[in-house]
């Protein structure tokens, strides 16, 4: 059974942004495409990267370490198809974004 749980409000992140949320000890990163929530792990499968300081272009965010390419709204890796990032379901109530784990 999942559970939902504040990560953050919607005026935290700002369209094509990403910022870093723990919960329950784990990192995901949260981003703001268009308006629309996205929630991946954080770490990159490649060398560990911050995926949530990561540039993100359209639904596509590039890790900052060595530019490994995530699409957010699915966590395929574009650059090695073998690596994939677990998602997350998000969830807007108000102004709370809330992320299901």
């Amino acid at each position: 059974m999942s559970v939902l749980t504040k990560a953050a409000t919607t005026a935290e992140l700002q369209p094509g942004t990403g910022k870093k949320v723990e919960i329950n000890g784990k990192d995901i990163a949260l981003f703001n495409i268009g308006g629309k929530f996205y929630a991946i792990d954080d770490t990159c499968s490649h060398r560990g990267g911050s995926l949530s300081e990561g540039s993100c272009e359209d639904k596509v965010v590039a890790c900052p370490w060595h530019g490994w390419q995530y699409d957010v709204t699915t966590g395929s890796c574009l650059t090695n198809p073998s690596a994939q990032q677990q998602t997350y379901e998000v969830k807007v109530e108000g102004n709370d974004i809330l992320i299901s784990t």
